[in-house]
């Protein structure tokens, strides 16, 4: 039968690796909507 230790610990790495990009694209969207949301205010006035 196969090794599934080695197999469960990839999908641990990935899992994690998945994780942190979501949070990356999160953020980035935040600041993205801040900054044009400060774009519009600035070019409002």
């Amino acid at each position: 039968m196969a090794d599934d230790s080695n197999a469960t610990h990839e999908i641990k790495t990935h899992t994690q690796t998945f994780n942190g990009f979501v949070s990356m694209m999160t953020w980035g969207t935040v600041a993205c909507f801040a900054v044009g949301a400060l774009v519009v205010v600035l070019i409002a006035k």
